[in-house]
C-alpha cells in the first residue's frame, strides 16, 4: 500500500466542497481530509499538488465488458490487467468485469479468472468482483446477447457461479419463474439482483421488487418500453425509488431528454452511470469481433449488421460529461452517479465511493471540463495526464488518437514537502 498527500484541491466530500483542501492517504486508506485553513500531515512521502482542480472519489464501473482489444469472456488475466489500466486512464478506480450470455464452461472460466485477480493491485483499477449479464434473460429482449445460450436459471448452475465468491451483480429477467426464484437466492447470498433484458410488465416489475430486485441494467435499453396505459419495465423501474437505475450516457443509447428525466426521478443517489463497454473501446473505429460476431464501430456507436446496438465504446469520464450537459448540473451535484451510488449498488460503500477517513485511498482529479488529470488507487498514482504536445511551427497537426478526448493540463507531483 502507498501513501500520498493530495493538496490545493476542491475536495468533494459527502458534506460539501472543501476549497483549497487536501486529502491524506496513508497505507492505502484515507487518513484525514481538511480545508485550506488546516495543516495536513507533513510526513507523507509523496505529494500531488493539483492547483485547484476537483478531487472526488474514484469512479466505479459496475457494467463493462472490455477495452483495448480484450473482453472479460476471454478469461485472460493479461486482458483484465489491460482493461484495468484503460479504466484508470478514465478515472475508474474499481470495476466489475462483466460477462456475456454464454455456455456454462465459458462463464465459469471468466469468473475463475476474475477470482484470481479479485482485489489485487493491478496496473490500474481494482477488480471488485463480477457482473453476470445473463444468461438468465428474456429472449424477446436479448439485444446483442446470444439468444442460443439464454436459459432459465438452474439452481445447481447458479450455485457453481456463486461458489467462485466474486459475483456481486446478476442481470436477469424476473418475469420468468425460475429467474424470479433466483432473486431470493441473490438476496440470501448478498448479491445484487438487477432487472435487465426483460419484457416484464409493470406488475411483474412490482413483484420482482417485492422479491428483492434493487437494480436496473442499462435503463431504457433491452427492456419493455414505457407506455401510457402499461408502464412496462421502464415505468416500473422509474416508479420504484428503491431500484437504482443504470444508464449508458453516451448520447446514443439514451436520448439526453430521457437521461435528464431519469436523473430528475432518481436523483444522483438513484442513477448510476455505466459504460457497457466492449473490447473495441479505446481502439480505432471499424469492424470488430465480439463472441464470434462482427460488429461495426462507427461514429461512437457499436452496431450489429441489423443495426442493433451491441454495447458501447464509452468511458465513464465521458458519461459524466454527457450527464452534466444533459442536466446542466455541476460535478458537485453529480459525483455520486459515478462513485457513491455504484458503491452502494454492489455493497462496497463501507470503503469506497466517498471521501471519508478510513475509506480506501481511491481518488480521481478532474479539471473544470471534467477531464481526468490523475487517478489514484490505494494511494498509488496509477495515471497522470501528460501535457499536450503542440505542433511544430509550420508543421502538420498531430494525428488524432483513437480516443479523441483532449489531453488536460499536467499536475505537479513530487516528494511531500518539496
Amino acid at each position: 500500500m502507498s501513501s500520498l498527500l493530495v493538496s490545493d484541491a476542491r475536495v468533494l466530500t459527502p458534506t460539501g466542497t472543501l476549497p483549497g483542501g487536501w486529502v491524506a492517504v496513508r497505507d492505502g486508506r484515507i487518513e484525514a481530509i481538511g480545508p485550506a485553513a488546516t495543516r495536513p500531515p507533513s510526513d507523507l512521502p509523496e505529494r500531488l499538488v493539483v492547483d485547484g482542480a476537483w478531487v472526488l472519489p474514484g469512479f466505479l464501473d459496475v457494467h463493462g465488458h472490455g477495452a483495448v482489444g480484450f473482453d472479460t469472456m476471454d478469461a485472460d488475466p493479461v486482458g483484465l490487467e489491460a482493461i484495468a489500466a484503460h479504466q484508470a486512464r478514465h478515472g475508474v478506480t474499481g470495476f466489475l468485469p462483466t460477462t456475456w450470455t454464454a455456455s456454462h464452461g465459458a462463464t465459469m472460466a471468466a469468473l475463475e479468472t476474475i477470482a484470481d485477480l479479485h482485489g489485487r493491485a493491478l496496473a490500474g483499477a481494482t477488480v471488485l468482483g463480477a457482473h453476470m449479464e445473463g444468461p438468465y434473460l428474456n429472449p424477446r429482449r436479448c439485444g446483442a446477447q446470444d439468444q442460443r445460450d439464454i436459459r432459465p436459471a438452474d439452481p445447481d448452475e447458479v450455485a457453481a457461479y456463486l461458489a467462485t465468491g466474486v459475483v456481486r451483480l446478476i442481470t436477469l429477467a424476473p418475469e420468468i419463474a425460475e429467474n424470479l426464484a433466483l432473486v431470493h437466492t441473490c438476496r440470501e447470498a448478498g448479491v445484487t439482483a438487477s432487472i435487465g433484458h426483460s419484457d416484464a410488465t409493470f406488475d411483474e416489475v412490482r413483484a420482482a421488487v417485492a422479491a428483492g430486485v434493487r437494480h436496473a441494467t442499462h435503463t431504457g435499453n433491452a427492456m419493455r418500453p414505457l407506455h401510457h396505459r402499461e408502464p412496462g419495465t421502464v415505468g416500473g423501474v422509474l416508479d420504484h425509488p428503491e431500484v437504482r437505475a443504470e444508464v449508458i450516457a453516451d448520447g446514443i443509447h439514451v436520448h439526453p431528454a430521457l437521461l435528464r428525466l431519469v436523473h430528475a426521478v432518481k436523483g444522483s443517489d438513484g442513477l448510476l452511470l455505466v459504460t457497457d463497454a466492449i473490447g473495441a473501446t479505446g481502439l480505432p473505429e471499424g469492424p470488430f469481433d465480439i463472441g464470434g460476431r462482427t460488429v461495426e464501430v462507427r461514429d461512437g456507436a457499436v452496431r450489429l449488421p441489423d443495426g442493433a446496438l451491441a454495447g458501447s465504446v464509452l468511458t465513464l469520464d465521458r458519461a459524466l460529461r454527457t450527464l452534466a450537459a444533459a442536466t446542466g448540473l455541476g460535478v458537485e451535484h453529480l459525483w455520486p452517479t459515478v462513485s457513491r451510488t455504484p458503491a452502494r449498488a454492489i455493497g462496497v460503500d463501507d470503503r469506497k465511493g466517498s471521501l471519508i477517513p478510513g475509506a480506501d485511498g481511491d481518488l480521481v482529479v478532474l479539471d473544470d471540463d471534467l477531464q481526468v488529470l490523475a487517478t489514484v488507487v490505494g494511494g498509488r498514482l496509477v495515471h497522470r495526464a501528460a501535457p499536450p504536445r503542440p505542433p511544430e511551427p509550420g508543421g502538420p497537426r498531430p494525428e488524432p488518437t483513437a480516443d479523441p478526448t483532449p489531453e488536460p493540463r499536467p499536475l505537479t507531483a513530487g516528494p511531500a514537502g518539496g
